[in-house]
């Protein structure tokens, strides 16, 4: 994912309207500069918010298709782009803040003709959006990541070296080092420090709806409460969706008396804050809160993830990637999907353990890690967490570990 963002291309509503703050800043040092620049950055401005009200009623993400209706506001954009860098060019010589608008308003320029003209030689990956109430991000998204990468490592007579607790799938690399085209690497599993059959357990507790169900959240939550009473709060609850957010959110504060601490209610960091401050709390999150986040101690005993992580069908650069893997005979599902969510449900359960002195139990509430041939596939790529029979023996290794 890091690669694949290096490699794409991006231009926003929010990038343009910096621009003009900036360009009529510089102008304060520049003299005479600002009757120059003070209609173009104007006309810029005013596009933008043409734009945001054309977007306003655009779904929250698409493919390019999506666009028909902006496009016209989009090409007047790129022409008052073009013409505050020819306003600019003259005066870059004036100072130095001038002269990076200058470079900025070029770059932007270019980015978004990359977009608006899909014959351009540059073009080369998925156009999509995505929309925050009329402010859009417009991106350019390479399907293909290893010739781009080859040519990077190209320029460094180096070694290459990559880490991560999260690379392998199924004890292999091969998703890893054929993504960036890696030829003939050398691999090496590492063994954690963590001894995971004192430190943890694993329960996947039985006879839960299926994931699409309209009552797995509740029924879940339900499975669980007894472990959460038992931990004393102390937990995550990570979720795949923000309607499973926010779906268990209103459960747990009408049924239980938790202080519930809830991704978008407050910043992240705030977040994390409050819930190592306060040991009985149950924090909720979604996609931020699955990596990147480190509790050590007492603070987190338990860890719910509801479903396993596959990506939203829905996500216009994966609808493509998928549609070119089964162009060119392969099995999308095998060969990008199901390694893709394996990753993701690593990262979640690395929440977990987090040093030598940690313990706790992670709770997994998809039933199709038993009941499709490709659970297997996900159990052996976590850590080696012994599982429990059920809600009671999870319960007393928790008030153990926690006595």
């Amino acid at each position: 994912d890091v690669a694949t963002r290096f490699f794409s291309h991006s231009v926003s509503a929010w990038q343009l309207a910096e621009l003009c703050r900036d360009t009529l800043a510089a102008t304060a040092t520049a003299e005479g500069s600002l009757k120059v620049l003070q209609h173009p950055v104007d006309t810029l401005k005013s596009r933008i918010n043409l734009l945001s009200s054309a977007a306003y009623n655009l779904p929250e993400r698409g493919d390019w298709q999506r666009l028909s209706q902006v496009l016209d506001s989009l090409k007047s954009i790129h022409q008052a782009i073009d013409e505050l860098a020819q306003a600019l060019d003259p005066l870059q010589e004036q100072c130095r803040e001038l002269a990076n608008c200058f470079d900025r308003a070029l770059a932007l320029g270019h980015t978004l003709n990359m977009l608006l003209d899909p014959g351009s030689k540059d073009h080369n990956g998925v156009r999509w959006f995505r929309n925050r109430r009329g402010r859009l991000t417009l991106n350019l998204t390479p399907l293909d990541i290893a010739e781009p990468f080859t040519a990077l490592r190209a320029e460094f007579e180096s070694t290459w070296i990559m880490t991560s607790a999260t690379l392998a799938v199924n004890g292999r690399f091969e998703h890893f080092t054929e993504r960036l085209g890696l030829v003939d690497p050398t691999t090496e599993i590492i063994e954690s420090p963590f001894d995971y059959a004192f430190q943890s357990r694993m329960w996947l507790p039985e006879s839960l709806p299926q994931p699409n169900h309209s009552t797995h959240t509740e029924t879940l939550l339900r499975t669980v409460l007894p472990l959460l009473n038992a931990s004393r709060g102390r937990a995550f609850l990570l979720f795949t969706s923000h309607r499973a957010l926010q779906t268990a959110t209103h459960w747990l504060r009408a049924h239980t008396q938790f202080q519930l601490l809830v991704q978008e209610e407050a910043p992240r960091d705030a977040l994390l804050e409050e819930f190592r401050a306060r040991p009985g709390s149950l924090l909720l999150g979604a996609a931020s809160f699955w990596e990147g986040v480190d509790v050590r101690g007492d603070a987190l005993s338990v860890v719910v993830i509801d479903k396993l992580p596959f990506a939203a069908p829905d996500d216009p650069v994966l609808a493509a990637t998928l549609n070119a893997v089964r162009e060119a005979g392969g099995n999308p599902f095998v060969e990008l999907q199901i390694p893709a969510a394996v990753l993701a449900l690593k990262q979640g359960a690395g929440r977990l353990i987090r040093h030598t002195n940690d313990t706790g139990i992670l709770v997994l509430g998809d039933p199709r890690l038993t009941s499709k041939p490709y659970g297997r596939i996900f159990l052996n790529s976590l850590p080696p967490m012994p599982a429990v029979a059920g809600a009671d023996e999870a319960i007393e290794f928790v008030r153990n570990r926690l006595s």
